[in-house]
């Protein structure tokens, strides 16, 4: 998941992404192995997918009691809305000087594409207030950059430390089921991670140790909804 080129200009490379179809199936819902390819556009098509046997919910709905993770969601979620698959743009002011332009792309106008590689750490986010309680023990929300709901916590069942050392190994943000706001975020058949509002997030890029949600800082850095409002109105 690789974006090449000036952030600034939007000059990017489509990344080839594998789809994992995991062997541990009592872990995950298993997506097909499959090649995301670069497209003319960015929207693709992609077949829905109903309540299956493992417990996999289609939709923008609450995770079922007992479910398998993750929860799949249907196509249905990254419709074309008021602002691409999004509602509105993303918020006016990101956390961690995250980009704003960079953020909008990502989040709203497309499918395949990520930041690159190592971005999280080039912003602000290691050297954060909410960087250094994490490492004395305090897990940090990630919020939608879109609406400002919680989609992730971090870390959680796991040492600030192993989360870090897990996301610089891959270039992003990497997030396990526990970590994940399950009533807010959804997996599509093909492994792109969104949010049930239709911003995009990423990919799930399964390994031995079960799933993992790889996701774009971007598309996480948003305030929480209450805040975002009052900053608006301020």
């Amino acid at each position: 998941r690789r974006v090449h080129g000036d952030l600034s200009t939007q000059t990017v490379r489509a990344p080839m992404l594998r789809c994992a179809q995991s062997a541990l199936a009592a872990l995950a819902c298993a997506a097909p192995r499959c090649r995301v390819r670069a497209a003319a556009a960015f929207v693709t098509e992609a077949p829905e997918t109903p309540i299956d046997s493992k417990g996999c919910a289609k939709g923008a709905t609450a995770p079922l009691a007992g479910a398998k993770l993750p929860i799949v969601g249907g196509n249905e979620l990254m419709a074309q809305k008021g602002h691409g698959t999004c509602a509105t743009p993303v918020q006016q002011r990101l956390r961690w000087g995250v980009d704003r332009r960079v953020a909008d792309r990502i989040c709203c106008f497309n499918r395949h594409y990520a930041e690159h590689s190592g971005y999280w750490e080039e912003v602000g986010f290691l050297g954060s207030p909410e960087s250094l309680a994490a490492r004395a023990g305090k897990p940090i929300e990630f919020f939608d950059s879109v609406s400002g709901e919680l989609l992730f916590t971090a870390p959680v069942g796991r040492s600030w430390l192993e989360f870090e050392v897990e996301s610089k190994r891959h270039g992003w943000p990497s997030f396990r089921d526990q970590e994940v706001n399950w009533e807010r975020v959804r997996c599509l058949v093909d492994g792109e991670v969104v949010s049930v509002d239709g911003t995009h997030l990423g990919h799930n890029l399964a390994d031995r140790n079960g799933n993992r949600y790889c996701i774009n800082l971007a598309s996480i850095a948003g305030l929480a909804a209450a805040a975002a409002s009052q900053r608006a109105e301020s």
